[in-house]
């Protein structure tokens, strides 16, 4: 790739698309409206972004819909689950409050976005009333919002997430425990990961 196709300044870029449409500059707001209220309290699904000192970090959360709690109009709550305690996303928080968070909801083309920053709470009250199955997450990532906003839905409509039709044959992709093997030295057992997972997703989902 040459140099020379390389977009290098913000003048380049804005010459290239032009002048965003007033639409999509209308829609971001500072504050969540009862739409995007509506929109947060009905997704299962959220993209939370993160920057710390290493680089960025992009990670997946799920649970219920209206699993991220709207406190106000300027304030998200989101409980840290359960993992494998690699917590890259709450390292980056710590070090850097930045974030931003992608909601799905599932059947909806639209996707909301809210930029701001967050801090980390392991308040006993706060903790108690995110509880799942009787356990508490460690944390509860609270976000002040900045900006908020929705996306069209051109993104979802051409990669057709929704559409049943565009679903693969699981057993065409490999496994995790085929992933973890390929990444290994030493004799991992990859089909018995795999055997023991949905046990073991039982047992540790919370």
């Amino acid at each position: 790739m040459s140099e020379k196709h390389i977009i290098g300044s913000i003048e380049e870029l804005e010459a290239l698309y032009g002048a965003p449409s007033p639409n999509s500059l209308a829609k971001e707001t500072g504050h969540i409206t009862p739409h995007y209220r509506m929109m947060i309290e009905a997704s299962p699904f959220v993209v939370l972004s993160t920057v710390g000192p290493e680089g960025t970090d992009c990670s997946p959360r799920g649970d219920p819909p209206g699993f991220v709690r709207v406190i106000d109009e300027t304030t998200v709550a989101m409980p840290d689950r359960r993992g494998n305690n690699r917590i890259d996303s709450l390292r980056n928080i710590v070090r850097d409050p930045r974030v931003s968070l992608l909601f799905l909801v599932p059947g909806m083309g639209e996707t909301l976005r809210i930029n701001g920053r967050a801090t980390l709470s392991t308040d006993p009250d706060l903790l108690e009333s995110f509880a799942m199955d009787g356990k508490q997450p460690q944390s509860v990532i609270m976000v002040s919002v900045g900006s908020v906003y929705f996306q069209c839905q051109k993104a979802l409509a051409r990669s057709k997430l929704w559409d049943p039709e565009t679903r693969i044959d699981r057993t065409s992709m490999p496994t995790a425990g085929d992933m973890i093997k390929g990444l290994t030295a030493d004799g991992f057992d990859g089909a018995a990961y795999d055997a023991a997972y949905p046990e073991r997703m039982k047992r540790t989902i919370y």
